[in-house]
């Protein structure tokens, strides 16, 4: 059924065209200004197993789209110099470009080496001190969202203030079985952006707050915040190195790549001007 439908579109479409200039040795389907568009262009396009209905309307689909992109480039033709229209030397460009990045990706996949110590990691950290400056405020936090229904709440404000290992513990569970939302990881740095998104806290001097509060109690309509503030860096002041990690082993895996592809390039000239494969011929 498919093939019918596609002979009886073919011979539709060849009846209507008239132009002299066509390949008399193909059958048109479509023309649009200078292009023909040819049935063997068609082959494959309509899968196995599909419908008279759907076939038509991939055929229409796909040959409307040709005559819509064929107009377009027709006026771009008529439109542009012909040293615009000269794109022979920036394919070979993108073509040497796209070789050389090829290569370059899959000697960086076989020969670096990803294993980066946390001793060199401090080292960069230490002796780039200026590159750390913090562009927002962190902070080291407990935090806790619960409805203002939950049972045990003045537990809970003894456990989020704690220190002691039994009573977060407690806090812990508590947390799991009650609460709409909470972090407990009180070892790892946050932007405290990123927390005012949770808590409705009002203030206009972030910094002024990090530094006048440690313990803050809010609460909306249907819930309670409690946040335990255990240490912060502000703005301007140097990035701790834990918040620093993966941002200091992606920079000295982006060196090290630099540094490989940098030898191989320069291993490359000198292999080749030893083995006089070099000829210069402009004195």
């Amino acid at each position: 059924m498919r093939k019918i439908i596609l002979y009886a579109l073919l011979i539709i479409l060849t009846a209507c065209s008239s132009e002299p200039e066509r390949d008399t040795k193909r059958t048109p389907v479509a023309k649009a200004g200078n292009y023909i568009l040819y049935a063997d262009e068609l082959q494959n396009l309509v899968s196995a197993g599909t419908s008279a209905k759907d076939s038509l309307d991939v055929l229409h689909k796909f040959i409307d789209n040709w005559v819509r992109e064929s107009l377009v480039i027709q006026k771009a033709e008529d439109n542009l110099t012909e040293e615009q229209k000269d794109v022979e030397k920036q394919l070979q460009d993108y073509r040497k470009s796209l070789i050389t990045y090829t290569y370059e990706k899959e000697l960086v996949k076989q020969k670096l080496d990803t294993v980066i110590s946390n001793e060199e990691i401090e080292s960069y950290y230490n002796n780039n001190q200026t590159d750390f400056e913090l562009k927002d405020n962190i902070i080291k936090v407990i935090y806790v969202k619960v409805s203002k229904k939950a049972p045990g709440i003045d537990k809970l404000k003894k456990w989020y203030k704690s220190d002691n290992m039994k009573d977060r513990e407690q806090l812990a569970g508590y947390c799991h079985q009650f609460a709409e939302n909470f972090y407990l990881d009180d070892n790892s740095w946050l932007l405290f952006d990123d927390l005012l998104k949770e808590i409705p806290i009002q203030t206009y001097n972030k910094e002024l707050f990090l530094q006048n509060n440690r313990f803050v109690e809010v609460a909306d309509s249907l819930n309670n915040y409690f946040l335990n503030i255990k240490g912060f860096k502000i703005r301007n002041s140097i990035s701790p190195l834990s918040f620093e990690k993966e941002n200091i082993k992606n920079i000295i895996l982006n060196k090290r790549k630099l540094e490989l592809i940098t030898k191989m390039k320069l291993d490359v000239y000198n292999d080749a001007a030893n083995t006089k494969k070099i000829e210069i011929y402009i004195k």
